[in-house]
């Protein structure tokens, strides 16, 4: 299985990693300096970027950018070009696809979708 970190800043992301009972890393402010160890999901939320300055602080420690294979990001569809921009914003940056985005805080087909998605990264991370 693919490993999953991921940020919340409101809860609602936390929620949706809560509700997939996947094991998931979560960045935090008081120390984003962990070390990834093997090729994970990155889940963001979408607000500012200079709110997002941990998740950055993260990706750029050890090789946590070399390890990234995906971001999944959560949002609200209202912000319209907006949506998930973050998650569009560090893929972009570090050459990855956006995997999955989920509004709020996910809706049980998301999360069943999600696991899906993370399954199916782990199995062509496995072949490689």
């Amino acid at each position: 299985m693919t490993a999953i970190a991921f940020y919340s800043i409101t809860g609602q992301t936390q929620r949706f990693i809560d509700k997939t009972e996947l094991p998931a890393y979560e960045i935090t402010d008081a120390n984003p300096y962990y070390e990834m160890s093997e090729p994970y999901v990155l889940v963001v939320p979408t607000y500012d970027d200079e709110m997002l300055e941990p998740v950055i602080d993260f990706l750029g420690y050890a090789s946590n950018h070399q390890q990234l294979i995906g971001v999944a990001g959560g949002g609200n569809r209202n912000f319209n070009e907006l949506y998930i921009h973050n998650a569009k914003d560090i893929a972009q940056g570090l050459g990855v696809p956006v995997v999955f985005d989920f509004e709020f805080n996910g809706t049980p087909t998301d999360v069943k979708n999600f696991k899906k998605v993370v399954q199916q990264l782990g199995l062509k991370t496995a072949k490689h």
